[in-house]
């Protein structure tokens, strides 16, 4: 079998957030290949114990990707400040690649980002990385490329759990675990009243149910009190967002200053998005256009704002918008890196302290210890494109790495396969519940 067969049928996608089936990137053909180990949210600090704990696997689905895709060359993109991962990769890095050092700045590990700084190549607007000849995934996902081809699927996902929690810390998780479970594991909160951000205080969600589940996409749960300022941020109604945005915004662009794609070269201007919040009747077509590059990495809205608006929410909502109107935005400039990019760049410390998240700014070192999981819960839909067709019925006995939803055929999509062995309790078009 093909690498790209051993890893549909393993149900790999992309771990880092994304989720798109990674088969079909193996079956591409490239002349550069990117190991994404940049992990720029704060607080989430899995990547880098995977890379710490984990390098040999992690390079070596490396290297399967690199003969996958005939590549000429790798690179490996990690921050300079991780010196203990930078070792252990640089140890069993393989002959074709090289490290790609980056700042610590956000969103040094966007995709755009990365390949301009790896390669100097600049992905043509609305493109992605194969438009410039690069395929790039996440250092989780090259560690399951690796057991894909030991025909291992995937069935547990590598999360950070941090924040107000009493041990903060990264370990493996089945596929359909529930948050409660988890910060379980983490020791509990330090607090009573408490929100999580799932993936992220930057482009995570804010939830308050402790009964969602960890995905294949989950990169970790940052707990925090429900009176801490990204909390109330975040919990607002979305009418009151545009509305302050509306009565308030003065124009001053200092969102759009500050957007890494518009210091990138790329045509979006957040400042000119929230004008067709309705300052005016006219012109709100082509001001929406301005959304359709951006890459929702939230700087404008919780960093650049003066006045604590919310442009990355504006862009949302012109991206909703534009595609419920079919309107497809086509940059009219050549894409040329703002004379001024290296001087806008956002450390993610000052990030942190801009944030309120000192105190919760710690390590969060692996556990190899995982949770007594009874029963998980777990999406048919964990990963771009369709969802899965179950492929149990209520009652089944299955064993973990049994598969439990099939892709159709020529349907973009991945396998699920069951986390855990158990009894099947409940099938339909969402999830399948299985029970210990």
């Amino acid at each position: 079998m093909s690498l790209s067969e051993l890893i549909y049928d393993a149900g790999v996608v992309g771990a880092g957030g994304a989720g798109f089936p990674t088969h079909v990137k193996a079956s591409a053909k490239s002349e550069f290949v990117l190991a994404n180990g940049a992990e720029c949210e704060p607080l989430i600090h899995k990547d880098f114990e995977l890379m710490v704990h984990f390098a040999e696997e992690i390079n070596h689905g490396f290297e399967l990707l690199l003969d996958s895709t005939s590549a000429l060359k790798g690179y490996f993109g990690i921050k300079a400040k991780n010196q203990k991962a930078i070792e252990v990769i640089s140890n069993s890095l393989n002959n074709k690649s090289e490290l790609t050092k980056l700042g610590d700045f956000y969103p040094s590990g966007d995709e755009y980002e990365l390949v301009y700084e790896a390669t100097g190549r600049l992905i043509p607007p609305a493109g992605i990385p194969l438009d410039v000849d690069c395929v790039v995934n996440n250092v989780e996902t090259m560690m399951n490329i690796s057991k894909a081809k030991r025909k291992e699927p995937v069935t547990e996902k590598f999360i950070c759990v941090a924040g107000a929690v009493k041990n903060p810390s990264s370990f493996f998780v089945p596929v359909g675990t529930s948050f409660e479970k988890v910060i379980e594991h983490a020791g509990g909160t330090t607090t009573d009243d408490f929100g999580l951000f799932v993936g992220g205080v930057m482009m995570g969600e804010l939830t308050f149910n402790l009964g969602d589940v960890i995905t294949k996409t989950t990169a970790g749960l940052i707990v925090l009190p429900k009176d801490h300022y990204l909390i109330k941020r975040k919990s607002q109604p979305e009418q009151n967002w545009h509305r302050i945005g509306k009565s308030a915004c003065d124009q001053c662009s200092y969102c759009t200053e500050f957007c890494p794609r518009y210091l990138l070269g790329y045509q979006v201007e957040p400042h000119q998005v929230m004008r067709s919040l309705g300052f005016t009747k006219t012109g709100a077509s082509v001001w929406n256009k301005m959304a359709e590059l951006c890459c929702a990495c939230g700087l404008c809205t919780l960093y650049a704002c003066p006045e604590d608006l919310y442009p990355k929410e504006a862009c949302d909502k012109a991206k909703v918008e534009m595609k419920n109107e079919g309107i497809k935005f086509i940059q009219q400039k050549p894409v040329k890196v703002h004379p001024i990019k290296e001087g806008r760049r956002v450390p993610l410390k000052q990030l942190v302290r801009k944030l309120k998240l000192e105190d919760y700014d710690v390590e969060a070192p692996f556990n190899s210890n995982k949770p007594n999981v009874n029963n998980v819960k777990i999406p048919l839909l964990q990963h771009i494109g369709k969802p899965a067709s179950p492929a149990v019925q209520k009652g089944e006995i299955v064993n973990a790495g049994d598969v439990i939803g099939k892709m159709g055929e020529g349907k973009l999509g991945a396998n699920v396969h069951a986390s855990i062995g158990g009894k099947i309790k409940e099938v339909n078009e969402n999830f399948i519940l299985i029970e210990s």
